[in-house]
């Protein structure tokens, strides 16, 4: 395991309104955390996008016709390219607005907590992480657990219905 600091570029874009939005700086705190210990160096990019682009995205990558909290996207890089590269590209994460404020308010969550646990989940699953059956989601939210509670965050998998 690789512990100390992360070098990362971490772009933010948003594509929704920032009324209510967690800073650039908290994005990048929570792919930081996420990815300490698992990868020393990366650039990624975060997208906080609207209702409609987030259920566009999911429509054509997913083939669900809703939007949903977090869609990851790990990098494919060609083949070649040149060794000299600045930092690995990890790939690209989009953050639906909408969708992460009515889950906050439906399960009783700090928005801000509900942001960064769909950030280090976002990032887990550009690392390979996944959830496809009960093994890895046990898996994958015990890391998050762990991740979420280093940022002082409670368990984002406990909360009262």
């Amino acid at each position: 395991m690789t512990r100390g600091p992360v070098r990362l570029d971490v772009a933010v874009s948003y594509a929704a309104p920032r009324a209510g939005l967690p800073a650039a700086v908290s994005f990048r705190r929570w792919v930081a955390a996420a990815l300490d210990g698992r990868i020393r160096e990366a650039d990624l990019a975060i997208r906080i996008v609207g209702s409609k682009e987030g259920r566009a995205l999911n429509r054509h990558y997913r083939g669900k016709d809703s939007a949903t909290n977090v869609l990851s996207f790990p990098a494919e890089l060609p083949e070649g390219l040149p060794a000299d590269m600045k930092m690995p590209l990890l790939g690209d994460i989009v953050l639906c607005a909408p969708v992460i404020v009515r889950e906050a308010r439906e399960q009783k969550k700090l928005l801000l907590s509900h942001y960064a646990h769909m950030t280090v989940h976002g990032a887990l699953h550009l690392l390979g992480w996944d959830h496809n059956d009960d093994r890895e989601a046990d898996c994958m939210e015990q890391l998050e657990r762990e991740i979420l509670a280093g940022l002082g965050i409670a368990d984002p998998y406990y909360y009262s219905s």
